[in-house]
C-alpha cells in the first residue's frame, strides 16, 4: 500500500503516522520527493481499510500495490535511488565501471590490473576470492587470502572493491569489501539474501541463469525487506536455445527493470557471451539502453588466466574499451 502525503504535512504528524504502522507490524518506506512525500507499507495490507486510512489528516490519496515485490518498487520510491559504495556513486545519470580479473591470483597480479584500470577510467576493482565452478577440480579462488589481496591493492589505488560471496559462514570476511557481489548462482539463496538484508552494505545483485525479471526483482525484495536499501542489479546474460555464445544477453532487461523499480541496474558484457570480442560491443549497447554502469573482466595475461580467460580483456583492449565507452556516456548524457 502506497500514502501520498499532501504537500504541508508537518513532520512531527508524518512521523507519528509512521510509528503507528509500525506499532500495528508494518514496515515502511519513506520517499521525500521534491513535491510530496510517499509512504509505502511492506506487510499484510489485506486487513487495512482505504477509506479509513484515506480519511487520515496528513494523507492525499492511497493505493494498493499489486505487485508482489514492494520495497524494489517504483511506485514506492518514484525517484532512483543513488547507491555509495565506497565514495563512488552509483545510479541514474552516474554511469560506473567495474573492472578486474575473474579471480585474484597473485598480489602482484592483481595490483598492476587495479592500477591498470584505474588510469583507463574505472571506479572500482572487482576480484573474485571465491569462485563458484562448474567443475570441483576447476580453480576455486583463494578464499580469505584473495580478499586480504584485493584489500592490498584497494591501498595502493584507492579504488573500492566488489567481491562474490557464496556462503552465509563468510560474512564476516567480507567487512571491509565495499560491495558484496552475490553470484548468478545464488540469487535465490533465500538465507544468504536474509543476512544481507540485515546490513547497510551494498549488494550487487546478479540475475540467475535461467530467472524471470519477476524473480530477480523478489530477490532484492529479500534483502531490502531485512531493511538494507543498497541493491545494485546486474544483467549478466540468460541461458537460452543459442549456443554461439556462452549466454544471451538480455538487453530489454534493463529498461524494463528501471521501470519497474527505482534501483540501478548495471550489465556484465563479461559473462554475457564468454567472448572478449563482443565485451565492447555490448557495452555500447548497455550505454544506449540506459543502464547505470558496467562490469568488465579484465586479465593483465588472458591466456593464462586460472578462470574465465577466454572472456577477460587484456589491459589496452580494456583502455580502448574505455575511451569508447567514455565518449558514449558523454554523448549520451549532452543529448539527455
Amino acid at each position: 500500500m502506497i500514502l501520498v502525503l499532501k504537500q504541508n504535512a508537518q513532520q512531527d504528524k508524518i512521523n507519528k503516522l509512521i510509528e503507528d504502522f509500525h506499532s500495528k507490524g508494518f514496515a515502511t518506506n519513506v520517499s521525500s520527493g521534491t513535491s510530496h512525500t510517499i509512504i509505502g507499507l511492506i506487510g499484510d495490507t489485506s486487513k487495512l481499510n482505504v477509506d479509513i486510512v484515506s480519511s487520515i489528516e496528513i494523507v492525499e490519496t492511497v493505493k494498493r500495490v499489486s505487485e508482489p515485490f514492494k520495497a524494489v518498487n517504483r511506485k514506492m520510491h518514484p525517484e532512483d535511488t543513488i547507491i555509495d559504495a565506497g565514495g563512488v556513486k552509483i545510479g541514474e545519470g552516474l554511469f560506473s565501471v567495474i573492472a578486474g580479473p575473474c579471480s585474484v591470483e597473485s598480489e602482484e597480479q592483481v595490483i598492476r590490473i587495479a592500477e591498470s584500470v584505474k588510469k583507463s577510467g574505472a571506479k572500482l576493482l572487482r576480484g573474485g576470492a571465491f569462485k563458484p565452478r562448474t567443475s570441483p577440480y576447476a580453480f576455486q579462488g583463494l578464499h580469505a587470502d584473495g580478499l586480504k589481496l584485493l584489500l592490498e591493492a584497494k591501498k595502493v589505488t584507492g579504488l573500492p572493491i566488489v567481491s562474490e560471496i557464496m556462503n552465509l559462514n563468510h560474512i564476516d570476511l567480507f567487512a571491509d569489501v565495499d560491495i558484496v557481489q552475490v553470484g548468478a548462482r545464488n540469487m535465490q539463496n533465500f538465507d544468504l539474501l536474509k543476512q544481507l538484508g540485515q546490513s547497510d552494505k551494498p549488494v550487487l545483485l546478479k540475475r540467475g541463469l535461467a530467472n524471470t525479471i519477476e524473480e530477480l526483482l523478489m530477490s532484492a525484495e529479500y534483502i531490502m525487506s531485512g531493511g538494507n536499501q543498497n541493491v545494485i542489479f546486474c544483467e549478466r546474460g540468460i541461458r537460452t536455445f543459442e549456443t554461439a555464445t556462452r549466454n544471451t544477453l538480455d538487453i530489454s532487461a534493463i529498461p524494463l527493470i528501471k521501470q519497474l523499480s527505482h534501483l540501478p541496474v548495471i550489465v556484465d558484457p563479461s559473462h554475457a557471451t564468454g567472448m572478449r570480442d563482443l565485451v565492447q560491443p555490448l557495452s555500447r549497447a548497455a550505454v544506449a539502453i540506459g543502464a547505470d554502469g558496467l562490469i568488465i573482466e579484465v586479465h593483465n595475461d588472458p591466456a593464462n588466466a586460472l578462470c574465465d580467460g577466454p572472456q577477460s580483456l587484456d589491459l589496452e583492449q580494456f583502455d580502448n574499451a574505455m575511451k569508447d565507452i567514455t565518449r558514449r556516456v558523454e554523448f549520451e548524457n549532452k543529448i539527455m
